[in-house]
């Protein structure tokens, strides 16, 4: 998708829109895409031991199964920008929220393994498609003077999704005795948890025909009346809409739409400062944290915990999640994003140290002694608190920040990419690895945040207070 930042304007410039809170609800309703995306990313947590049950599979296959929605996710984030340019960006939401209906429909009433894989594969091409055009259309509609506290709606949709997902499953098992493989309204109760993402799906779809469409889009399609009425909507009836439409134009001109080949330099292909993105990426998913969103039912039952229970610990740790960022969108701009890196590094490591320690006492009956389990259920909590005030905002922060604008778009573009395989790559091998090794595994992801830490004294630099312009 072409640049916004390129469109933007000072921050402090405008006034206060005439339709403040029309506007705060566009940006809500676009905001829903990041909603589903957390939703939909968190909720096969509930399912994965109900999966295994039901067609009897090992680790490996399992592990396919929850993984192979990242490919999806891949495919949908490199081409919603390009579709998104073609036919705008609503009718991408309206495509992302048909997948996402699509998706929850066939993952509740599959047939086989095979088909449940690609109904997964779907379901992650929307959380994709939403991931790129959620942040990209508030950023084209928000008002200047607006604009960064209404784009932290979409972080906030994310993790407010997942822990309503997390919310959801629990309340599922709770209805079927707890157990994953208990009978509601005719179907096991894991289907019914990936099926009940088809109301916030709808919903979206239902919201996407309720609000404008991107004025920069119209302006690009050629349609500028459209475009001045939807600025005045937005920006309010004080702003000389022929300047705005012409400044818009004028930015669209002048940018330089960047390609692979304008990552490429030195001797390791890369330009360094691309290599110190697709690192913060990379870095960002080591660390092991979408195990706690994808498997930390599971780990828990694994260490003899009831389902149940397994299941609000999960929903407890997805509200410590929405803590853990809202103090990060307190302070990423005024203590600044590598001081905040550094402290969620420090404190995940000292997290993932105690849970190594703690699943080293595992039994062999599968349980944790009591004093061990405390402090795993702590320590998990608190390593989902540090990475969320610090990793799982500041790598996005950094990454829309620190490329230097000629090659920003592309760039992002291979830096979010990283963290796609990254992703994979933990969520694929955790179960093997968990029953090889639990404890020796948090001490992998242990060893991935103590390095982070010289990582980012060494190579990243601070962004706070700088124009985009001077990132060089």
């Amino acid at each position: 998708m072409t640049s916004t930042a390129s469109a933007q304007v000072p921050e402090g410039r405008g006034a206060q829109p005439d339709h403040l809170g029309h506007v705060i609800f566009i940006t809500a309703a676009a905001a829903m895409g990041g909603f589903l995306f957390g939703y939909d990313s968190s909720v096969i947590n509930g399912a994965v031991e109900g999966i295994r049950g039901k067609y009897h599979i090992g680790s490996g296959e399992l592990a396919q199964v929850i993984a192979i929605a990242l490919i999806g996710c891949a495919i949908g984030a490199a081409t919603a920008g390009r579709i998104a340019d073609r036919i705008g960006r609503i009718r991408v939401m309206q495509i992302s929220a048909v997948l996402f209906t699509v998706s929850a429909v066939g993952s509740a009433l599959p047939f086989a393994l095979w088909d449940l894989a690609f109904w997964r594969v779907l379901g992650g091409i929307a959380i994709g498609m939403a991931s790129v055009i959620g942040p990209a259309y508030i950023a084209e509609v928000s008002p200047p003077a607006y604009r960064g506290r209404l784009g932290s709606f979409q972080q906030a949709a994310i993790v407010v999704g997942i822990a309503v997902s997390q919310l959801v499953n629990w309340g599922i098992l709770n209805l079927a005795d707890g157990d994953q493989r208990g009978k509601l309204i005719g179907l096991e109760a894991w289907q019914v948890m990936l099926g009940v993402m088809v109301v916030p799906a709808v919903l979206y779809g239902l919201l996407s025909f309720a609000i404008p469409e991107s004025p920069r889009f119209l302006i690009s399609a050629g349609k500028i009346g459209k475009a001045k009425a939807v600025l005045a909507d937005v920006e309010g009836g004080g702003v000389d809409l022929d300047t705005r439409v012409a400044e818009i134009e004028q930015a669209m001109r002048s940018e330089h739409k960047s390609t692979f080949k304008d990552l490429l330099g030195g001797r390791a292909g890369f330009l360094p400062i691309v290599w110190i993105g697709i690192g913060l990426s990379i870095f960002q998913q080591l660390v092991g944290i979408n195990v706690a969103f994808y498997y930390s039912a599971t780990l828990w039952q694994s260490v003899g915990i009831d389902p149940s229970a397994s299941f609000f610990y999960s929903f407890t740790t997805s509200i410590i999640n929405i803590i853990g960022t809202v103090i990060a969108m307190i302070f990423v701009d005024r203590i600044g994003r590598r001081p905040l890196a550094l402290i969620g590094s420090t404190g995940m490591v000292i997290g993932l140290a105690l849970e190594a320690w703690a699943f080293s006492a595992k039994t062999a009956g599968g349980t944790l002694p009591h004093a061990q389990g405390v402090v795993a259920l702590i320590a998990a909590h608190c390593f989902v608190l540090f990475f969320a005030l610090s990793w799982g905002v500041v790598v996005w922060v950094f990454l829309g920040e620190m490329f230097p604008n000629r090659i920003r778009a592309a760039a992002l573009g291979v830096a979010a990419s990283a963290q796609w395989i990254a992703n994979w790559a933990i969520t694929a091998s955790f179960p093997s690895l968990s029953d090889w090794n639990l404890s020796a595994t948090y001490i992998i992801y242990m060893a991935f945040a103590l390095l982070s830490i010289p990582f980012v004294l060494k190579f990243v630099k601070e962004t706070k207070g700088k124009a985009l312009e001077e990132m060089g």
